[in-house]
């Protein structure tokens, strides 16, 4: 039996239907992700879990007890708030220590309990600051340390690193991998950021208009996207009509207008050829320089393609050029409709 099991959750506000019978069974030690954009329901989701949202149908399951309906306080759960909600006027080592205290813990025992979680996030040697006194990255870790000092069963990340920028941002997500593995306490997080639950997650599941669409392992999940939607927003794609050919394989359609098929293919699956070659023929429209990619628009009898090339330092092709398109045809993925399934 999974340790956190959510079996038909629902939330509904009045005529709305924030989050619709959703179930999700995480295994203990795991790191799972809520991917979706604003109003998929997956903060309501985390909240229902951690007991500040009332639960509308379904249960919440914690390693066999039922806690739809237990007090946040009685849960015992380890919560990140996106805003860190630290107290301005303690130190690091009291904001820390607050939720051990409320627990009425020994002082001696806060005091090696603090001492050794925040030797774990690397802040043992700020201990006397005040939050003011602390980078961006550093509050987060404060956080991150109140939360797992009290030992819970379970850590819950609202959208951690949404305050930060790009490259602390990816320094972070790297550190939160690094001490939920150090610690082995099953954790979900919610985020917005595909690249964010793509790198440091074991599995990632994708919501949409309150409903789960997708569960599966990151690199699963980008290489055989279930929807549309999905293909679109878990990295680029392009979404090409296509046809089924003689042997029944999946084909892109060489003319515009609609094909029997959706097909997803990913920008940097496609090489660019000599003009005359490939599987399809175009001209270059736009290029654009990303540090260690080059990403060309090309224009085509099917529409506009998006290609990803590496940067391998030679000069980019130039805009107006005629070229070739070609990929592996089983690099292809057949797309279902995008309604969230129940």
């Amino acid at each position: 039996m999974a340790f956190l099991q959510l079996e038909r959750l629902g939330k509904r506000y009045g005529a709305i239907d924030a989050v619709v019978a959703t179930g999700l069974a995480v295994d203990k030690g795991e790191f799972v992700s809520l991917l979706g954009p604003s109003g998929c329901g997956k903060t309501t989701t985390l909240q229902m879990i951690a007991g500040f949202v009332e639960v509308s149908s379904g249960r919440i399951l914690l390693d066999g007890r039922d806690i739809t309906h237990a007090k946040p306080a009685s849960r015992g759960l380890g919560v990140v708030f996106q805003s860190y909600a630290l107290f301005p006027h303690m130190t690091v080592a009291d904001n820390v220590a607050f939720g051990l205290r409320m627990r009425k813990v020994s002082a001696a025992d806060i005091q090696q309990r603090v001492a050794r979680v925040l030797k774990l996030v690397r802040l043992d040697m700020h201990a006397t600051r005040y939050p003011r006194e602390l980078s961006g990255g550093q509050r987060q870790r404060v956080a991150l340390a109140r939360a797992l000092v009290i030992e819970p069963p379970v850590l819950l990340l609202d959208e951690p690193l949404s305050n930060l920028d790009a490259n602390l941002r990816e320094e972070m997500q790297f550190e939160i991998r690094r001490i939920q593995r150090e610690v082995g306490i099953t954790t979900l997080m919610v985020t917005h950021d595909q690249a964010e639950a793509l790198s440091i997650s074991d599995r990632v599941v994708v919501m949409q208009a309150g409903r789960i669409t997708q569960i599966d392992a990151p690199y699963d999940l980008y290489e055989h996207p279930r929807t549309e939607f999905i293909s679109g927003f878990v990295g680029k794609a392009n979404l090409l009509q296509g046809d089924h050919d003689s042997d029944g394989r999946a084909q892109v359609r060489q003319s515009s207008g609609t094909g029997a098929l959706t097909l997803s293919l990913r920008p940097e699956k496609i090489d660019l050829v000599p003009a005359g070659e490939g599987r399809l023929q175009g001209k270059v429209l736009t290029r654009y320089f990303l540090g260690s990619q080059w990403l060309y628009r090309i224009d085509t009898l099917i529409g506009e393609v998006t290609v990803v090339r590496r940067n391998n330092g030679d000069a980019p092709l130039a805009e107006g050029i005629a070229v070739g398109l070609d990929w592996p045809a089983e690099l292809l993925r057949v797309l279902a409709s995008d309604e969230a399934r129940p």
